[in-house]
């Protein structure tokens, strides 16, 4: 659900990469991710509540790079974005990885 942007399979390497055509449809996918995150966050009722304070140091150039890689103006909504992307993840590849071995070799996969 948090990934509702255009895959496309790269022919060569046959793995999947994520392409944007131009800066506006780059712009349009940051913003669907973005929405995606923040109604995820919102639908487990991690957005409702008191309102905390955190306060910490950042490297500027992390500051700046996230903003621009988000589209993110704001401190508190970059802040807000990136916790819930933490708080929302899967354990996807740690699980998948943990099975390694575990498929019986007798299987017929049809390959």
């Amino acid at each position: 659900m948090l990934y509702k942007y255009t895959k496309l399979l790269n022919k060569r390497g046959g793995r999947l990469v994520t392409r944007a055509s131009s800066k506006a449809e780059a712009d349009r996918t940051a913003s669907l991710r973005r929405r995606s995150v923040v109604d995820t966050a919102k639908a487990a009722g991690l957005l409702s509540g008191e309102n905390g304070r955190i306060a910490g140091r950042v490297r500027q150039p992390l500051i700046e790079a996230a903003k621009a890689r988000s589209g993110i103006v704001s401190d508190t909504e970059l802040l807000e974005y990136a916790l819930a992307r933490v708080a929302l993840e899967d354990e996807f590849g740690r699980k998948l990885v943990a099975r390694k071995g575990q498929v019986d070799s007798s299987l017929d996969l049809e390959f």
